[in-house]
C-alpha cells in the first residue's frame, strides 16, 4: 500500500491512525498542501485524486502490484476494517456502530470541512480573519459533540472498549481545536477519551509531529 498524505492534514491523520492501529504498512508520499500553490493541484496527483485532496490510498492486487486508489478517509478506514478485520475499529453491536458513524460524520461533515485549508484560503481572500472563523466553527461543533457523548461513560473510549473510527476522527479535531485556540475546559468526556487514545502507540506514531514532512520546529517539539 501507498498513502499520499500531509503531516498536518486531519483527514490523513485519521488514516495513519487506522493503519498504525491495525499494524499495516504503507509507504507514505508527502503532498504539501501549501508549497508551490499546493502540490495537490499538480496534474500527476490530480490524476490519482481528481478532488485534489489528501489522503489517497494506493492498493495492491493479488500480485502485490498497485492496482487502484481510494480516497476519502471514512471510506478508506471502513475498507481497511473489512479487508483486515483484526483488530476491529468498529464496535460489536449495531447500535454502537451507528453511534460511531454518527460521531465520525459530525466531525467529518459538520466541523472539519469548515476549517480545512481550501476553505480558510477562500475566507481570507474575502477579507475575513480565518483563525476566528475556524475557531468559532470548531468551538461550536465540539461543544455540541460534547453534549452528544457526555452521558456515554461506560467505556474508556466513546462507545466500546477499544478505539474506533470515531476516535480516529476526534483526536485530530481536538489537535486543531488547540491550534486555533478553542476553549476546551467544558469538554470533559472528549478530553478523557483523548487521554486514553494518546496513551496508545497508534496515536503516537501517527501524530503530525512524528511525520517526516513536518517542519523542523514541529519535529523538535
Amino acid at each position: 500500500m501507498r498513502l499520499w498524505t500531509f503531516w498536518r492534514s486531519s483527514c490523513s491523520w485519521r488514516v495513519r491512525i487506522a493503519l498504525a492501529y491495525k499494524m499495516l504498512d504503507a509507504d507514505q508520499v508527502s503532498v504539501h498542501l501549501q508549497r508551490q500553490g499546493g502540490e495537490q493541484f499538480q496534474p500527476v496527483y490530480k490524476a490519482l485524486n481528481p478532488m485534489a485532496q489528501v489522503p489517497t490510498l494506493g492498493l495492491n492486487d493479488e500480485n502485490g502490484q498497485e492496482a487502484w486508489t481510494l480516497s476519502q478517509s471514512l471510506a478508506i478506514m471502513e475498507y481497511l476494517d473489512e479487508r483486515h478485520p483484526e483488530p476491529p475499529i468498529l464496535p460489536k453491536t449495531q447500535k454502537a456502530r451507528a453511534q460511531v458513524r454518527q460521531v465520525a460524520e459530525v466531525i467529518n461533515s459538520g466541523i472539519q470541512p469548515l476549517q480545512n485549508s481550501a476553505v480558510l484560503k477562500r475566507i481570507e481572500s474575502m477579507g475575513y480573519d480565518k483563525r476566528i472563523w475556524a475557531r468559532d466553527w470548531i468551538q461550536d461543533g465540539l461543544d455540541k459533540l460534547e453534549t452528544m457523548v457526555a452521558g456515554e461513560s461506560n467505556y474508556d473510549f466513546l462507545f466500546s472498549e477499544h478505539p474506533t473510527i470515531a476516535e480516529f476522527c476526534l483526536i485530530p479535531q481536538l489537535y486543531n481545536a488547540r491550534r486555533f485556540g478553542c476553549e476546551m475546559s467544558n469538554w470533559n468526556r472528549l478530553r478523557d477519551v483523548e487521554a486514553h487514545c494518546l496513551a496508545l502507540n497508534a496515536f503516537d506514531v501517527s501524530h503530525p509531529s512524528q511525520q517526516n514532512d513536518a517542519p523542523d520546529e514541529v519535529l523538535q517539539n
